[in-house]
């Protein structure tokens, strides 16, 4: 015979009495042991169940039965497993539900003889979770074979909600037990990690937490429930868009591209339906963005991707955010009396939260997760706040209040740290601050080597606020604009007025400076909200830039047009990307000569010259170079891509950061026959990604005979002291000496020149 689903599991109105009948016994004047009795025995009623325990995770990781309704009584308190042990402890390992119809078969099935349970075929369970934490387990089980339903499964996983609550309110088992405390001592430590973001940091710890306490789970209407969510969603979207027009004092620059993208994440309809279901089936708003948070986290709990794991930081942030709207908290306590010397401790962080704090007090951020491509990492670094990710254990050994010293440079936490440490890292700080101010000073000095080489430094950009950096660094132009950040941020397609309007806005302010647009380059990850795309397995090499583009030829042709009427007299360059063919470059060519003879026509002010280039971001183009140079005023190489695609390595995953190192073998034989070839063909080449930025790589790049360099705006004044304290000559005949060194040995050989020679780095 074969049972099937409860009443309480069929439907959304069972359900929602299962819920008013908890909330009952959860108001009532009872001690929190006798609450979880009650509950287990409402639950078991309403679920037509034989048994229903709840499980609670206790110190060491191991579950011990709380409650049960038809176990056996003395079990209560005895009965305990391990995460991992049996199928309770399986559910809390992987913090997934579990719903069998002959449990007693699976492999997994542990029996534990005091509890009865032998007579009980199958069994549903579900973790009760809280924050992303599990704190327990919730079972039912019946005599009999029983297929229970996803909506049954969804019902336990609504009412764990409300067991989640009650084990956090600290009466079942002390507040102590819920919050790993292993490592955790007095004695100073270090810990390795990761500089996402460069810079030296002290301060003391102030722990970012941004998880709320919610007091009212179930819900009497659903459709007011449902009203009060539109208004949160309403009033968190007003918020997003106050703090992106704020002025942060960094000019913009890609953390604003981030910021514009997270804002765009906030219009997601899928993600508010599943909050509207969650409330139909009779929880508070708040309840039901907590659960659809919880849910999320735990489908991604086993996922390894790092882009989509900074994704789910990016909504953990937005669900935090949608909660404090809901409840009328408008700050977090820990913006509360900020110290002076704050070090932020996370586990990980959106890039909307890092803003919440007064960055006049903030002085670091350090995260028990996150990796370079994160956009918190994005916005770190263009604030010029130092960040440290991948430290490991983390948030188990610093508390708040804790002295820290965050060494970008190498890479390492000091928690409570000595006093020899704190005076040799004072040294560190005052040279670091000296040299700052020397940057500022040196900005309008030329890029001139020792012995005479010029080095244009160009600067990267993508909005209308990033062109100011051109003043305020000293770069000699925009060597890449980004001209899909436009794209991105809008509500619709731009039409040609609108992208005019932006592009000769950045022409006026470069004022003369050279400008080099960069056609869309949309696909992996840069999407459009108004635009849907099938889903890709390898979305960096798929359907992206301008295979898009060359699908969509009218995009393409409203682009240029819109660059033509910009530049209107003035001097056009334009820079096809993801070049893989000839062909490829060819076709994006004819579309944009139509585009000029089209303007000529109509008696537009065509642009004074037009120089057209292309991104050397595919390994593929290295074998029609000679095809290419043939073709094109000036190719830029996208280092970022073309390691990517050359050592076959995802650039954002953190397994593989520094696994490949661009100052290779392989890859510098790459670069240095690219320039080769440019210069054959006497045409200009010039690097736009990582590498322009980063000073040892930069000198590498220069001694194979580059002389343009385009990077991020804070790079552009250390890379100007390199260059100045730099003979070139000398350092091209050391590498030359080198011969084929692998790339750390490399780094190893230009550090030990640079020391030598007095080469600022």
């Amino acid at each position: 015979m074969t049972q099937q689903g409860g009443a309480a599991g069929g439907d959304l109105t069972g359900a929602r009495l299962l819920l008013k009948r908890i909330r009952t016994t959860m108001a009532r004047n009872l001690p929190a042991q006798a609450r979880l009795d009650e509950v287990v025995r409402t639950i078991a009623g309403a679920m037509v169940a034989e048994v229903c325990s709840a499980y609670v995770l206790r110190a060491g990781e191991v579950l011990e039965l709380f409650a049960t309704e038809g176990l056996k009584a003395e079990a209560v308190h005895l009965t305990r497993l391990r995460v991992g042990e049996g199928l309770v402890g399986d559910i809390a390992s992987h913090a997934r539900p579990l719903a069998l119809a002959d449990a007693q078969h699976h492999p997994q099935f542990a029996y534990r003889p005091e509890t009865g349970e032998e007579l009980y075929q199958s069994l549903m369970g579900v973790p009760v979770l809280r924050s992303g934490r599990v704190l327990g387990v919730l079972v039912v089980q019946n005599k009999t074979r029983r297929h229970y339903t996803e909506e049954e499964v969804e019902t336990l996983e609504t009412v764990a909600m409300v067991v989640a609550e009650l084990i956090a309110g600290g009466e079942l088992i002390a507040r102590e037990e819920l919050t790993p405390v292993t490592g955790i001592g007095v004695l100073p430590e270090r810990m390795d990690a990761q500089a996402l973001a460069p810079g030296l940091a002290l301060g003391v710890a102030v722990l970012h937490q941004p998880d709320i306490t919610l007091t009212q789970l179930v819900a009497e209407e659903p459709l007011k429930e449902i009203d009060r969510l539109d208004d949160a969603f309403t009033s968190m979207k007003l918020a997003l868009d106050d703090l992106l027009t704020e002025d942060d004092g960094t000019g913009g620059g890609e953390h604003r591209e981030v910021l514009e993208t997270y804002r765009m994440l906030a219009e997601d309809r899928g993600w508010a339906n599943r909050i509207i279901e969650a409330i139909e089936s009779g929880l508070t708003a708040e309840a039901a963005v907590q659960k659809v948070q919880n849910d999320m986290r735990a489908r991604m709990r086993d996922i390894q991707d790092p882009y989509l794991k900074e994704r789910l930081s990016d909504l953990d942030d937005l669900n935090n955010r949608l909660l404090r709207h809901l409840l009328g908290i408008h700050e977090l306590p820990a913006l509360r009396d900020l110290p002076e010397n704050t070090i932020l401790v996370a586990r990980n962080m959106g890039p909307a939260e890092l803003l919440d704090y007064d960055r006049k007090r903030l002085k670091g951020v350090v995260l028990e997760e996150g990796t370079a491509s994160s956009h918190v990492a994005i916005v770190a670094r263009a604030l010029d706040i130092p960040l440290l990710g991948h430290c490991a254990g983390l948030m188990a050994k610093v508390q708040a209040g804790d002295p820290l010293v965050l060494d970008g440079e190498n890479e390492q936490v000091f928690i409570r740290p000595s006093e020899d440490i704190l005076q040799a890292f004072a040294i560190s700080m005052n040279a670091l601050q000296a040299r700052q101010v020397s940057y500022a000073a040196n900005r309008d000095l030329p890029a001139i080597t020792k012995d005479g080489v010029e080095i244009q430094l160009m600067m990267n950009a993508g909005l209308l606020i990033d062109v100011p950096q051109l003043s305020a660094t000293g770069a000699a132009g925009i060597g890449l604009y980004r001209t899909e950040v436009t794209f991105m941020v809008a509500h619709s397609f731009p039409d040609v007025a609108r992208q005019r309007d932006v592009y000769a806005r950045v022409l006026d302010g470069a004022e003369g400076k050279p400008v080099v647009f960069r056609t869309l380059d949309i696909g992996s990850d840069k999407v459009l909200p108004y635009w849907q795309r099938d889903a890709e397995e390898n979305p960096a090499m798929g359907w992206r830039a301008l295979r898009i583009s060359l699908d969509r030829p009218a995009m393409l042709r409203q682009q240029l047009r819109a660059m033509i009427l910009a530049a209107s007299g003035r001097a056009l360059n334009v820079m096809f990307p993801m070049v893989a063919l000839v062909d490829e470059f060819d076709a994006a060519k004819e579309i944009l000569d139509l585009e000029l003879q089209r303007a000529e026509e109509k008696g537009s002010v065509l642009p004074e010259t037009v120089r057209v280039g292309a991104m050397f971001e595919v390994p593929a183009l290295y074998w029609q170079m000679d095809e290419m140079f043939a073709r094109v005023d000036f190719l830029s190489v996208g280092s970022n891509d073309l390691a990517q695609f050359v050592f076959a390595a995802d650039r954002g995953n953190a397994q593989l950061q520094g696994r490949y190192d661009p100052l290779s073998p392989a890859f510098q034989r790459l670069i240095r026959g690219i320039i080769d070839a440019g210069s054959a063909h006497g045409k200009p080449v010039s690097v736009c990604g990582e590498m322009a930025g980063d000073p040892l790589d930069a000198m590498a790049l220069m001694a194979m005979g580059l002389k343009t360099l385009s990077m991020a705006p804070p790079a552009i004044g250390p890379l100007r002291a390199m260059v100045r304290s730099l003979d070139l000559g000398q350092l091209q005949a050391y590498m030359a000496a080198l011969g084929a060194q692998r790339g750390a040995d490399m780094r190893s050989s230009l550090r030990a020149f640079a020391r030598d020679h007095g080469v600022a780095l």
